[in-house]
């Protein structure tokens, strides 16, 4: 579960519902608060300010992601009762002064943004009630989404927090010892779960294990937090680096390796024989009625497990046509999974070398970056780097992924392609994965909203994954207009990737609603896609890990997909593709019905209201 922390001042709880407010200003010359008219629109802007102020306050890793170094030193408290009480608080007073606030008083733009906070406080609070933390606290860690992970790369060199100045590499050092005593709670975290019968599935922990080995493997001096004192930058002082080696030497050896490996050795020795051996939440207490909380805070809708389960059956079969027409296209003779098969196998599709993978994406991203602007008038000022996955975390990541950058242009947005077992990486899909995870994917939509000092902060940094993944697959769309997929085989791949959203319909009620075990899920979607074993082993171990996110793409796909289809019919010709994608991404990521009244707005206008 994801629990944003936006923090509101207690002195807001009590605003009254009135069109007007008034509140003390500046003294006058005789030392006396003068009363200013507070209105709607001020009185919105204020309740976000003071939230984020008091989001960054409790969580200030969230400063680091922004570029902002001023108590990188400190993470926040993470994992404990008092943390979750604080957050439970915090929305409940949030969303009792934004009940004060007149929205009729409010303008276009600020009404978005009154219903999209409205709409994230209410969702964080629901996850935060007693029943669904009890199913959620005790299992703190998962190979997907796992603090282990994240906080080792943070301490890199390589992520968000940057080492430049000697306070930086001071900062890291204390970061590293609350990591540390983290990692000591997520295990009493598990004990409790273990009590309670909400424990983790059995895949899961081994596959954590084995990535608390990776990071583990060589000791002190291979551990990927030590990057950081073998790279110093010219600034640091002989002295310093003399010093801080030793310091860094001492925290990672004697401090947090040692609070990873007894981490590793309770879940291997202790933790590992009372995992659950099915995989699906319906097997845990309070499992189903989690479930049930996911799937509408990933897809920001009322949708049914049942009901998706049913739209990706249909989308599998609808896909699989197209397959089919490929497959007549090159002249394949055979039936449906011999193809499949000689797309997993052929060593035509392979790649040469990892270097070449990245060769690749890269060569995808200057044919894009050359007509991407002619779908879109504002383009990223943040720039675009290809990586490839750390390999202490590629045999269970994604076959790709994103990391934003900076507002400021200081860190660049990352995409992340994955080479691990490259005989099963398949050369096709390059083309839509770069759209996806990239431009103008993922790239596009955080950096602009990012970008836009217009919004509230919770709308250029936060959001939710309907529209984040949903945008992303959406955007795979736009290949053809973007000269892609010329290549009947490119045009496989982006079958292909579309098929895995809509298998992930399908997989990830079945396995959580449904009863649907690894190997059946496995099965289905080797069945339905010419994806490889490893990839397809590695995507549902991912929904197992994390029940309900892979619902967000093609929910969220679908309905843009279909609000531009909408927009297309009634503005005839009118419609402006721009315009239409300045709607969708300028005011940050939205809600499915919050975005789908905005459009009906923007149609209402024939299509000239602006973007925000």
């Amino acid at each position: 579960m994801r629990v944003s922390a936006l923090l509101v001042a207690v002195s807001l709880i009590g605003i009254s519902p009135v069109s007007a407010q008034t509140a003390a200003g500046p003294a006058n010359g005789n030392g006396v608060p003068q009363m200013v008219t507070q209105t709607p629109a001020s009185a919105l802007s204020a309740l976000f300010a003071l939230s984020d102020s008091g989001n960054l306050k409790r969580n200030p890793i969230g400063l680091l992601f922004r570029g902002d170094t001023s108590r990188a030193d400190y993470l926040g408290e993470w994992l404990t009762d008092a943390a979750f009480a604080a957050e439970k608080k915090a929305a409940e007073a949030e969303l009792n002064a934004l009940a004060g606030i007149d929205r009729n008083a409010l303008t276009a733009g600020e009404q978005i943004s009154y219903d999209v906070f409205k709409w994230q406080r209410e969702t964080d609070l629901a996850g935060l009630q007693p029943q669904l933390l009890a199913a959620t606290a005790p299992r703190p860690i998962d190979h997907f989404f796992g603090f282990h992970n994240f906080l080792a790369e943070l301490q890199s060199g390589e992520s968000a927090a940057p080492f430049k100045t000697l306070k930086d590499y001071e900062d890291a050092l204390k970061r590293s010892d609350q990591f540390a005593r983290l990692l000591d709670l997520a295990v009493l975290r598990f004990r409790q779960g273990m009590q309670s019968g909400v424990v983790q599935p059995k895949l899961v922990v081994r596959n954590t294990i084995d990535q608390l080995n990776n990071l583990t493997a060589g000791g002190t001096a291979k551990s990927i937090m030590m990057k950081p004192v073998a790279a110093f930058p010219d600034s640091i002082s002989p002295a310093d680096r003399t010093r801080l080696t030793a310091a860094y030497t001492a925290m990672i050896g004697d401090r947090v390796n040692p609070a990873l490996l007894r981490l590793r050795d309770f879940l291997a020795n202790e933790y590992l024989r009372v995992a659950r051996d099915l995989v699906g939440l319906s097997a845990m207490p309070g499992g189903p009625a989690l479930y049930a909380y996911l799937v509408a805070s990933n897809t920001t809708t009322a949708r049914t497990p049942d009901e998706i389960h049913n739209i990706g059956l249909s989308e599998v079969a609808r896909i699989l046509n197209g397959m089919d027409e490929v497959q007549k296209r090159v002249g394949f003779k055979g039936d449906r999974k011999a193809f499949f098969e000689h797309l997993r196998t052929d060593t035509r599709f392979k790649f040469a070398s990892a270097q070449a993978m990245g060769d690749a994406f890269r060569t995808t991203g200057k044919q894009v970056d050359g007509v991407v602007g002619r779908l879109f008038d504002t383009l990223p000022k943040t720039a675009l780097e290809i990586r490839p996955v750390p390999p202490h975390r590629e045999k269970t990541d994604a076959a790709g992924s994103y990391q934003g950058g900076t507002p400021d242009g200081s860190r660049p947005g990352i995409f992340y392609y994955n080479a691990y077992d490259l005989p099963s990486r398949s050369n096709y899909g390059v083309e839509t994965l770069y759209l996806h995870e990239a431009v103008p994917g993922h790239h596009f939509q955080i950096s602009l909203a990012q970008e836009n000092d217009k919004l509230p902060a919770f709308q250029r940094f936060g959001g939710n994954t309907a529209f984040a993944e949903g945008w992303a697959l959406y955007a795979e769309s736009l290949g053809p207009e973007l000269g892609m997929f010329s290549d009947p085989y490119q045009l496989m791949g982006r079958y292909d990737d579309e098929m895995l959203r809509a298998m992930r319909l399908v997989v990830d009620t079945g396995i959580h609603s449904k009863g649907w075990g690894r190997d059946q899920s496995i099965e289905y979607m080797l069945a339905n896609s010419s994806m490889s074993r490893t990839d397809a082993t590695a995507e549902v171990e991912r929904y197992i890990a994390i029940p309900g996110q892979a619902l967000a793409y093609k929910i969220g796909q679908l309905t843009i997909s279909r609000l531009r289809a909408k927009a297309q019919t009634a503005l005839g010709p009118k419609f402006d593709i721009k315009r239409f994608h300045a709607q969708v991404l300028m005011t940050g990521a939205l809600p499915m019905a919050v975005l789908e009244a905005k459009i009906d707005r923007w149609i209402a206008s024939g299509g000239q209201a602006p973007s925000q």
